[in-house]
């Protein structure tokens, strides 16, 4: 065996074993989405090989960056992806560009130094470390007669008590005095994943449509 072949599968070890730390310790977790770990580890993989058969560093950063300009054209048109999936997309098709250009260099220092704070910045990210996000859902309102500002506690107290969720101010997106009805727009913090809520996802909302308001007189949009 050459010592380019050993360096060749060695590299393509390293690369797989950060892509696996990344999708199984970091993104599944929160995210146990079958046909995304397929995508994320398929795509990091034949990316490296692709790029581990260029000789040339220059030629390997052009194939890197036009494989950056082909996806985001594409972004899997079949499906909307969402923007975190794609962000982890993005971030494994970047790192067999990264790594095989940095182990094509013999710079082991900043391979381990490039990988090591991705790993970081990704499970400080994921894991909310220090960071408070607020969620909004719109809500078709039946009960018009409290919309007004001198309602509006009694309002914020209804939909609280109507949807569980601690909402912490609304806004009046539109009005239908022909049906009684007013489109809300309802802010609330969103629930920490790692503390108790790991199947929420940012941005999905705990409930079901019809249990927000009763059947008998009220509606969601939907």
């Amino acid at each position: 065996m050459s010592s380019e072949l050993i360096s060749f599968v060695l590299g393509a070890g390293f690369n797989l074993l950060i892509a696996v730390l990344i999708v199984r310790l970091i993104y599944y977790p929160v995210s146990p989405n079958k046909n995304y770990v397929f995508t994320f580890l398929a795509f990091n993989t034949i990316i490296y090989f692709v790029l581990g058969l260029f000789t040339s560093v220059e030629l390997s950063v052009g194939v890197g960056f036009g494989l950056f300009a082909i996806f985001s054209v594409l972004r899997y048109r079949t499906d909307e992806m969402p923007i975190r999936e794609m962000t982890y997309l993005f971030v494994l098709i970047a790192l067999p560009v990264m790594n095989s250009l940095l182990l094509a260099n013999a710079d082991y220092a900043r391979l381990m130094v490039a990988n090591g704070i991705l790993l970081a910045v990704l499970y400080v990210l994921e894991r909310e470390w220090g960071f408070h996000y607020e969620t909004s859902k719109k809500v078709l309102y039946e009960k018009i007669n409290l919309i007004t500002p001198a309602n509006r506690a009694e309002m914020l107290a209804d939909l609280r008590g109507r949807t569980g969720l601690p909402i912490k101010r609304v806004e009046i997106s539109r009005v239908d005095f022909l049906r009684d009805t007013a489109e809300l727009k309802i802010f609330y913090d969103e629930p920490r994943r790692y503390q108790g809520h790991d199947d929420f996802h940012p941005g999905e909302f705990p409930y079901e449509e019809e249990d927000l308001i009763p059947q008998s007189n009220s509606r969601m949009k939907r």
